[in-house]
């Protein structure tokens, strides 16, 4: 894949997950700025989402650790250690720190 195809398809999934957020009833704030989303909850706790341009991969960061989602050939973020999916990896992670229940889908 193209850097281009790359900064277009992961410029799609950030958008989806901002939907997301501003659909759910959580209480949360946000910011996109140049391929990284910054998720801040009440309690302080952060959840940081970001493209890597070089592997191609999203990058997640929060209190329980970091993680590396590439695409494979079926066109799912997986985990590049447990295989976990990321839609499903951020609605948890989400939803822990936010005390509630989220939910994303990546497709």
């Amino acid at each position: 894949m193209t850097e281009s195809e790359f900064l277009d398809l992961t410029d799609t999934l950030l958008d989806s997950l901002q939907t997301a957020l501003d659909e759910s009833a959580l209480d949360l704030d946000y910011e996109l700025n140049g391929g990284v989303l910054e998720i801040e909850f009440d309690s302080g706790e952060k959840i940081i989402v970001n493209r890597h341009v070089p592997n191609q991969e999203i990058w997640v960061a929060a209190k329980s650790g970091g993680f590396h989602f590439g695409l494979n050939e079926q066109g799912q973020w997986r985990n590049t250690r447990d295989g976990s999916e990321l839609g499903q990896a951020l609605s948890q992670l989400i939803g822990r720190s936010a005390g509630e229940t989220f939910s994303w889908q990546t497709a």
